[in-house]
């Protein structure tokens, strides 16, 4: 079944100074010399037919850029397997040729990662868009790279199940395995980590394996080292992820949103720690601050209160559903909370997670005309509001405009930063910002990224988030698994 790549435009990333400018072709040397393409380009075709490799400009263009900042870093030839086993054969090509190889699947990611900074072939995988099996009595499901969330979950209408990991884009569902993506369900059904079963993975040289063994899928296991979490967030740098098995949840019988305003973030953030101590099941627990709801007011014509504010969702059973909403409004009036604003209705709980999910273009509104993009930072849920309120203090410090929302729920917020890319000045001071916020989360025991992974914008981030040996053992499996280096160069490490 094919399902429709509809990525969705936003233009999250980390900043440094020189990525503010207009996306360009960015000119280097071909990969091979001396009449080296001439041998490969038929190889290719031998594999993947005569559409099946471009070597035009746009379509290298197209396939040299995600939604973040950075520049354009076109490879030298895009090519769309159909298989693993042509996967496996393009790679051992370009193995033979020493030709860097980059996956791409939907190009939403959010650091840069499908960049070609030293040529190469780009690997597209969305002619590989089959829902391979499902096993709805096991509650899992295996699919290859063109899958998307979206069109999977369209698959499942009919069957009583639903894969809830959102990550806002239309990604594709390896390729949000490779970033180890997550999203505003987290806090109740985790990030992909947790609803990875088992990868089929194709090496740099061609070889498949399988990261729990092949066709296994047991719900957990103590078998072995843990290779499946190993190829989880490595952003194509081991190698190209051609099958992913995933968990499966049954839809809840009934679910329920709402809205609640607070006096002061810490007050907001109390409210959440003591909803998940009690052992509220939420599934949705969403902060956005003062400046952010006003944003989101104005874009959306709604009329919440222009302070510290919570969206919350929860699933179950009718019955549960009422226990869960009586112990988390006891909690929050106890915080000083408002009275919710309830959304019950399919259409209404629509439009507040709109709202929600168009807080970047709300935020563009503040400064048309402007561009945008996201940090990334997660903490642990005690330190949350000391960094929202120093991060908040750093924008007005420094007249900044940067609204914020996060997934309170698991500590991870981002502030959606917009400025005039032509302002040199600004651009500055806000890549300075940056990288104070990415350092005030390390110094809070955090990380520098919780769900849009390092790319091209946070390796030196990385190294100091996990100390040299930590950094020296991932170049050793790197080496181990990519002797030659050519599994998305120039990424992570």
């Amino acid at each position: 079944m094919t399902f429709a790549l509809r990525p969705t435009r936003r233009l999250y990333a980390h900043l440094s100074t020189s990525n503010f400018v207009q996306c360009r072709t960015i000119k280097k040397e071909h990969t091979l010399k001396n009449g080296g393409w001439e041998r490969v380009i038929p190889a290719f075709r031998s594999v993947c037919g005569e559409d099946g490799v471009s070597l035009g400009a746009a379509v290298r263009e197209q396939h040299g850029r995600d939604e973040s900042v950075h520049r354009c870093r076109p490879p030298d030839v895009v090519v769309w397997p159909r298989s693993v086993e042509e996967v496996s054969a393009l790679a051992k090509i370009c193995h033979h040729h020493h030709l860097p190889i980059i996956p791409f699947g939907t190009g939403t990611g959010l650091e840069g990662g499908v960049g070609a900074l030293k040529g190469g072939v780009c690997f597209s995988l969305r002619n590989m868009d089959r829902v391979l099996d499902l096993h709805q009595e096991d509650f899992d499901v295996s699919v290859e790279p063109g899958v998307t969330r979206k069109g999977l979950n369209s698959y499942l209408r009919d069957t009583g199940l639903w894969f809830p990991v959102d990550p806002g884009a239309d990604a594709s569902l390896c390729g949000m395995a490779a970033t180890s993506a997550s999203g505003t369900n987290a806090v109740r059904y985790g990030t992909m980590r947790e609803n990875v079963l088992n990868l089929e993975v194709v090496l740099a040289d061609g070889s498949i394996i399988h990261t729990a063994g092949r066709g296994r899928r047991p719900r957990k296991t103590s078998a072995g080292y843990n290779l499946t979490n190993l190829f989880v967030g490595s952003e194509g740098t081991l190698g190209v992820i051609t099958k992913t098995t995933l968990r499966l949840y049954g839809v809840p019988e009934a679910m329920v949103s709402a809205v609640c305003t607070f006096p002061s973030v810490q007050a907001a953030v109390d409210s959440t720690v003591q909803v998940l101590q009690t052992g509220v099941p939420i599934a949705r627990i969403e902060f956005l601050d003062d400046v952010m709801i006003d944003a989101c007011n104005s874009f959306n014509s709604l009329s919440y209160p222009v302070a510290p504010t919570l969206f919350l969702e929860f699933h179950g059973t009718e019955k549960s559903l009422e226990e869960q909403v009586t112990v988390t409004e006891e909690i929050t009036q106890a915080n000083g909370g408002s009275d919710f604003s309830w959304a019950r209705d399919a259409e209404t709980r629509g439009r507040l997670w709109k709202a929600r999910h168009d807080a970047w273009y709300a935020a563009l509104a503040l400064r048309p005309g402007c561009k945008a993009y996201s940090t990334d930072v997660c903490v642990p849920l005690s330190r949350l509001p000391q960094i929202i309120v120093e991060t908040k203090e750093d924008l007005m410090l420094n007249g900044l405009t940067g609204p914020i929302a996060g997934h309170v729920g698991d500590g991870n917020f981002h502030c959606i930063m917009v400025m005039d890319p032509n302002d040199q000045d600004e651009v500055i001071r806000v890549h300075e910002f940056t990288e104070r916020l990415a350092r005030r989360a390390l110094a809070l025991d955090g990380t520098c990224t919780g769900e849009h992974g390092v790319g091209l914008g946070k390796r030196a981030l990385l190294r100091e988030e996990m100390g040299p040996l930590a950094i020296e053992v991932m170049q050793g499996l790197k080496a181990t698994l990519d002797p030659k280096n050519l599994m998305n160069p120039g990424k992570v490490l």
